[in-house]
């Protein structure tokens, strides 16, 4: 178990970004096309056989001569303000069977992230995941962020267009992050490294399909942009989450007259704002799940009696 450098660059005053599969894909998108604009250098990975099972065999003439794992690798690129260091890894440890990372496995991941963080020199780290929210497809969506020491709360607080996620839906000042997002986050406190997760809001009657969801990421990359002090080229990014939202639009007109009803009441609804709420009920968000599920299982076929 270790991380076989491609090189070792002298950085300076560095910042990582890491991320993750997800709900929407929406910090793995955002973290991948930031990545891509920068174009960063490849630097390092994560040898995958302790963590993974394979994922494919490769044969060539008939005979078996590769095993595939899941990647886990690490890029950088130097930039006038800080120098950046990714980390995008396509699948989480889990063990158990889950989607998410648990156990041993996915500790040893994050510390082994953490471990390339400080041989650069890094003092902050960022994740990027989703937040499952009661809004509409056609909203913008909002940033929840979480930091792991008080004194980012106001740095955070002062970006547009976000909320930590401790002030969302009448919280009383708790939440909660699955996978690596939160246990990073977590084992970076220990080290005394500052780190903060991004979270773009998905609407709650997607978190269950395999939809990516770029709206969410494009805020997420306006936040980040805010944080490192820099300017983003948007515009791939604004096409994603706009043939994204053509298309979701397409598929909401043919729910029943009776789910849409339901689901056009989530326009009014906002994150920060708990007394917004009483537009849709828990009562609501479970038929919702429900009516939406049922409907597209029906749709592809799959609905089964």
């Amino acid at each position: 178990m270790a991380i076989k450098y491609i090189k070792e660059p002298e950085l300076i005053n560095p910042v990582m970004i890491a991320s993750w599969p997800g709900i929407g894909n929406v910090g793995m998108i955002a973290v991948d096309m930031l990545r891509r604009v920068m174009r960063a250098e490849m630097m390092a990975f994560i040898e995958p056989q302790e963590f993974f099972y394979p994922k494919r065999v490769i044969i060539r003439s008939g005979e078996l001569v590769e095993l595939e794992f899941p990647s886990s690798e690490f890029y950088f690129v130097r930039n006038e303000r800080h120098d950046l260091i990714f980390f995008v890894g396509e699948e989480q440890p889990a063990e158990g069977g889950g989607v998410y990372a648990t156990g041993s496995k996915a500790y040893s991941m994050a510390n082994l992230v953490l471990d390339a963080a400080q041989k650069c020199g890094c003092r902050r780290v960022y994740t990027s995941g989703a937040a499952v929210a009661p809004m509409h497809h056609t909203a913008r969506s909002r940033v929840w962020a979480v930091p792991n020491s008080a004194g980012l709360l106001s740095e955070f607080k002062s970006y547009d267009n976000t909320v930590l996620m401790s002030d969302v839906e009448g919280r009383g000042g708790e939440g909660n992050i699955t996978g690596l997002n939160g246990l990073l986050l977590g084992i970076a406190r220990r080290r005394g490294l500052e780190a903060v997760c991004v979270m773009g809001e998905i609407p709650v009657y997607l978190q269950g399909f395999p939809f990516p969801y770029p709206k969410g990421s494009k805020s997420v990359l306006e936040v980040l942009a805010a944080a490192l002090g820099m300017w983003i080229d948007m515009e791939r990014m604004d096409r994603m989450a706009q043939d994204s939202e053509n298309e979701l639009t397409g598929l909401y007109n043919k729910l029943p007259p009776e789910i849409k009803e339901r689901l056009d009441r989530l326009k009014h609804t906002t994150v920060a704002a708990p007394e917004s709420m009483e537009a849709i009920t828990d009562d609501d968000k479970r038929k919702i799940l429900e009516d939406v599920d049922k409907f597209f299982r029906r749709e592809s076929g799959g609905e089964q009696h």
